[in-house]
């Protein structure tokens, strides 16, 4: 029981108060985040590279279906959390996490706080043309992965996708160990660099740059659920980058509850494989949510998978605007509602303990992670 009621208290450790009143603007809340930190690392065999690359995931197990699984125990979260972490030479590491829940000191703020087209409808998605789109936040935050999927640059170095792009619940995919991601760039003209202006009506031609991965963090809640009713949750995985990409990327945030986003909306852009070279702008309303789970039908086709999906909110602290990604988009999944079949395309969700997993990996240390 006692492992039980601290997991009680780690899902809790966010609660927000939102403000409200005719002048309400949505707002971050501010949460306390947890504390993940490795407690071991130790080797594993390399891995075989053999699994196909599959650029979404479906399962049957919907809104209701989550709803009703019971409460991971504190030693299964730890596991879940847990992580593979594959690097460039093929080379392949385990290492498990301890959580824990800091008392707020003073110096912390306590703000208040199948394969198929997935089109529902008219066709609601944007394809970006254009450097002055293409090249400028947020659409310059959205990469391309070799495998086939969508990226997001989420700091200097690193790269928040899918972990089915890179990983299909049992071994990981053919080029996983020669992964890349590709920037799109304008295509040079007359060989002169950086010279590409162009008074035409017509789309600038781009091509992709790519930078080779240097290590993949997978958490073992994906490998160990082979993409079933609980990998679904952990479907994420963070690529972290052999050199610095130079652009300006997007922060992540512990996801608040769709009640609390602006118009209840979200927004992702991918590299759907029905417009190749194109990136693709969409947004929609949520339908549905779990602890874990965005369920949405925003427009979407396999090659989106892996965007990062993020919302606009007042930062209150700084007194401006910001995005965050608050969850990655999986996939697609059909499921039985009262016997009807209905169909949603799903977002993993990034909560507090995402959220502070996801910053260690990025920053190394714990202290720069306690505000989601």
């Amino acid at each position: 029981m006692a492992g039980l009621s601290t997991l009680i208290l780690l899902l809790c450790a966010a609660k927000d108060v939102m403000p409200s009143g005719p002048h309400w603007k949505p707002t971050w809340p501010s949460y306390r985040v947890p504390v993940i930190l490795p407690q071991s690392t130790f080797n594993l065999d390399k891995p075989q590279f053999d699994a196909e690359a599959r650029l979404e995931v479906a399962s049957p197990c919907g809104p209701e279906c989550h709803k009703s699984s019971p409460l991971p125990t504190y030693e299964e979260v730890k596991n879940y959390l847990s992580y593979e972490t594959l690097y460039a030479n093929g080379s392949l590491t385990e290492t498990e996490v301890g959580i824990y829940i800091l008392s707020s000191t003073g110096d912390e703020s306590r703000g208040r706080s199948r394969t198929k087209r997935q089109i529902y409808g008219y066709d609601s998605r944007f394809s970006i043309f254009g450097k002055d789109f293409l090249l400028n936040y947020p659409f310059s935050t959205s990469v391309k992965l070799s495998t086939g999927c969508t990226g997001t640059l989420v700091a200097e170095k690193h790269v928040l996708t899918a972990a089915h792009c890179i990983h299909d619940g049992k071994s990981y995919v053919k080029g996983a160990q020669k992964l890349r991601v590709g920037f799109l760039k304008p295509k040079v003209k007359n060989g002169n660099k950086g010279t590409n202006i162009t008074n035409s009506a017509m789309p600038e031609k781009m091509k992709f740059q790519w930078i080779r991965v240097k290590r993949t963090h997978v958490p073992k809640g994906w490998i160990k659920g082979n993409a079933n009713d609980i990998g679904m949750d952990y479907d994420y995985a963070l690529l972290e980058l052999k050199k610095p990409h130079k652009r300006k990327f997007m922060k992540i945030g512990v996801s608040p509850p769709a009640r609390h986003l602006p118009g209840g909306r979200i927004h992702f852009s991918g590299y759907d494989n029905d417009r190749p070279g194109n990136l693709v702008y969409r947004f929609c309303d949520v339908k549905d949510e779990t602890y874990d789970l965005l369920y949405q039908q925003c427009d979407a086709q396999p090659g989106a998978s892996g965007s990062g999906v993020y919302v606009r909110m007042w930062k209150r602290q700084n007194h401006k605007w910001e995005r965050k990604i608050i969850g990655i988009f999986s996939g697609h999944q059909w499921v039985d509602m009262n016997g009807t079949p209905q169909d949603f395309n799903v977002a993993v969700r990034i909560t507090p303990l995402k959220y502070a997993q996801i910053c260690y990996w990025i920053k190394g240390n714990y202290l720069d992670c306690r505000e989601g």
